[in-house]
C-alpha cells in the first residue's frame, strides 16, 4: 500500500502547480466566473502540452499509460486552484467510461483526440432521469432529457448510458445534436448543462454489462472527486493561516487565540486523514481493484463532509471580509458544497459504505 507520494509523483505535483499559479491564478478564475466558465487555451495546453488528460490511457491512444494515483494528484492540484476546465467530465468520467466499454473502435476514435484535448467528452449517466432508446430505419435514436451534466454545453461528444428494451446500453451522440441548456449553478467555477435528445442520432457501444462499467466508473469518478476536494481543503487552510498571521484585534493577530488555534489544527487534522484516504483509494484503483468499491466509499463518507466544513470555517475565519464576493474564500465554499452533492448525498454515500461493511 502506497499513501506517501513517491519522488515522480511529487515532481508531477510540484510542476502542475507552477503551470496553474502561471496560467490559472485567481484573477483569471474569477474572471471566467464571471464569464462562461472555460478557458479553452489552458485546456488545449493542459492536454497538448502536458499531456495530463492522458495520464491513464494507455499509450497506444496517445496517453501515458500512467495510473490513477497520478490522475489524483492533477486533480488535487486542479481542486486547489479551481481550475476552470473540463477535466472532471472528459480526462474522468468520460475516458473511464471508453476504457471499461468493450469497444475498441470507440476508444481508437475517441480517446486519441480526447486526450490531446481537441474533443471534450461529457457523461450523462442520472439515474433519475435516463434518456430512451430506440431503433428507427435501422439506426439507433435518442430521446428524453439528462439533467446536470458536468461539461455538457461545450462538450463535442456525449457518452449517454440510456433506457433499451432489453434493459440499459451505452451510447454515443455527437455534440451538434444535442439540445445544451447551461444551468446556473451554485458553483460558478464547475459548468453544468440540461442535455436535451429529440430522435438524436446515435451509435451504441459495445458492452456486455453496461451497469457494471457505471459502477466501476463511478467508483472512479469518486476517486477522482475527493482527490479534487483535497486540493480545496489545502489551499483554504493555507488561506486561513496566512489570515490568522497578519489580522489583528485587540492589539493581537488573531491566530495567537486559542479558539482560533483550535480551528486550525482540527482543519490541519482533517486535511491529514482526507490525505491519507485518497492515497489509499487511489492506490487501490491502480493496485487492488476488488477493494475499489469499499475505499471509494469510505473516501466519499470522509472527505466529502470534511471538505465543507473546511471552507465554511475558511468563510468564518476570515471575518467580515470572507462573506464579500470579492474574497476567494466564497468561491471554495461553493466548490465544496456542491462537490459534496455532484456524486450523491451524505446520507446515501454513509449508507453504501455500511452495506459494503454489511453493518
Amino acid at each position: 500500500m502506497q499513501l506517501v507520494l513517491d519522488q515522480e509523483q511529487r515532481e508531477l505535483r510540484s510542476a502542475v502547480r507552477k503551470f496553474l499559479a502561471e496560467h490559472a491564478p485567481p484573477r483569471r478564475v474569477r474572471e471566467l466566473a464571471d464569464g462562461d466558465g472555460h478557458d479553452p487555451e489552458l485546456w488545449r495546453r493542459l492536454s497538448a502540452e502536458l499531456g495530463l488528460t492522458g495520464l491513464v490511457v494507455p499509450e497506444e491512444f496517445g496517453g501515458s499509460g500512467a495510473g490513477h494515483a497520478e490522475r489524483a494528484v492533477v486533480l488535487e492540484e486542479l481542486g486547489r486552484a479551481l481550475a476552470p476546465v473540463p477535466f472532471l467530465a472528459s480526462a474522468v468520467l468520460a475516458t473511464d467510461v471508453l476504457l471499461e466499454l468493450d469497444d475498441a473502435r470507440a476508444r481508437a476514435e475517441l480517446l486519441p483526440a480526447m486526450t490531446s484535448g481537441e474533443l471534450v467528452a461529457a457523461v450523462a449517466w442520472d439515474q433519475e432521469s435516463v434518456p430512451t432508446a430506440a431503433q428507427r430505419d435501422g439506426s439507433w435514436v435518442l430521446d428524453g432529457r439528462a439533467p446536470r451534466v458536468v461539461s455538457g454545453d461545450i462538450a463535442d461528444v456525449v457518452l449517454v448510458q440510456a433506457k433499451t428494451g432489453q434493459g440499459t446500453a451505452w451510447f454515443r451522440v455527437r455534440g451538434e445534436h444535442v439540445a445544451k441548456t447551461p444551468l446556473r449553478a451554485l458553483d460558478p467555477t464547475r459548468r453544468l448543462a440540461n442535455l436535451d435528445f429529440a430522435a438524436a442520432p446515435a451509435e451504441l457501444l459495445a458492452s456486455p454489462d453496461p451497469d457494471a462499467v457505471r459502477a466501476r466508473v463511478r467508483d472512479l469518478a469518486a476517486v477522482a472527486l475527493s482527490a479534487e476536494q483535497l486540493g480545496g481543503m489545502t489551499r483554504v487552510l493555507e488561506m486561513t493561516a496566512e489570515y490568522a498571521k497578519v489580522r489583528v484585534q485587540f492589539g493581537r493577530a488573531i491566530g495567537s487565540y486559542q479558539g482560533v488555534k483550535h480551528r486550525l489544527a482540527d482543519m490541519c487534522s482533517a486535511v491529514e486523514q482526507a490525505e491519507a484516504a485518497v492515497r489509499y483509494a487511489a492506490w487501490t484503483a491502480d493496485a487492488d481493484p476488488g477493494e475499489l468499491p469499499l475505499a471509494a466509499a469510505l473516501v466519499q463518507v470522509l472527505v466529502s463532509p470534511a471538505n465543507f466544513q473546511a471552507a465554511a470555517d475558511t468563510v468564518q475565519l476570515h471575518g467580515g471580509i470572507g462573506y464579500t464576493w470579492e474574497h476567494d474564500a466564497h468561491l471554495y465554499y461553493k466548490r465544496a458544497k456542491t462537490s459534496e452533492l455532484l456524486l450523491g448525498t451524505p446520507d446515501q454515500h454513509r449508507a453504501r459504505l455500511a452495506d459494503l461493511l454489511q453493518i
